[in-house]
């Protein structure tokens, strides 16, 4: 495929290259991307459902809704579309990645250098003393109807390690942000590109190469767009790089 020539051209002339990945990406894993007419939130309202306000204010609720999505994550286990910028990592054509996911997929597969803007679902902290939890202990207490979860130190609540809505955005945002100062190439992959702030970070850089099933508003910017399925166009994309060896 041409296509796949000209993303795997670009990356190899650029002297430094990022991912940006969101939940398109993971839909191979097994996980429903958040805002397709099968995705989590054509059931609920993720503004309520993943909201500070809830969690905080209406605990019972939140452990009913928001924190099935997020145990669901937990358990779900990288794809090859994961595993080949792992590898392009690995080789030194990957410089890192910014990820709108909270499923932590990227560090599965073996990515070292990720920037996870949404947070994460791996740990918890408590909300008073800072004690940090790994999930598990959260998803034993939930178990048992410790509701909402409290920290065994200080007896403050636990929450997830995730950017809920009313959040500030976490200082990965930030750092992300401005590795993408002096970057080549940004590798857009299974993000609508509709979110903010995240959204705005392709116009960070000179080069943008689009890998989603559908259009983003960001591709008439875009020097490769692919319209497929993402796992294998970055198998594909790897392929052709390593072939040039």
């Amino acid at each position: 495929m041409d296509k796949i020539k000209e993303a795997a051209d670009l990356i190899l002339k650029s002297k430094k290259v990022f991912a940006l990945t969101g939940a398109g990406i993971s839909t191979d894993s097994g996980i429903p991307d958040f805002r397709s007419s099968t995705g989590y939130y054509s059931k609920m309202d993720p503004a309520l459902a993943l909201s500070k306000d809830r969690l905080l204010n209406h605990p019972e609720i939140f452990y009913k809704e928001g924190y099935k999505i997020l145990e669901d994550l937990n358990d779900q286990e990288p794809n090859g579309g994961h595993k080949a910028l792992a590898k392009l990592e690995k080789l030194g054509y990957l410089s890192g990645i910014i990820t709108q996911n909270i499923d932590n997929l990227h560090a599965k597969a073996g990515s070292k250098n990720i920037y996870e803007v949404h947070g994460e679902t791996r740990g918890t902290h408590c909300m008073k003393c800072g004690k940090e939890y790994p999930f598990a202990v959260m998803r034993e207490k939930v178990e048992k109807g410790e509701i909402p979860p409290k920290c065994d130190e200080c007896g403050g609540t636990i929450r997830p390690n995730v950017v809920m809505f009313g959040d500030m955005m976490p200082d990965d945002f930030e750092r992300g942000a401005r590795e993408l100062d002096n970057t080549d190439t940004l590798i857009v992959v299974g993000s609508s590109l509709t979110v903010s702030p995240v959204n705005f970070l392709p116009n960070y850089v000179d080069h943008l190469i689009i890998i989603n099933n559908d259009p983003t508003p960001m591709d008439r910017q875009a020097d490769v767009v692919i319209h497929e399925n993402s796992t294998i166009v970055l198998q594909e994309i790897l392929k052709e790089i390593e072939s040039r060896k």
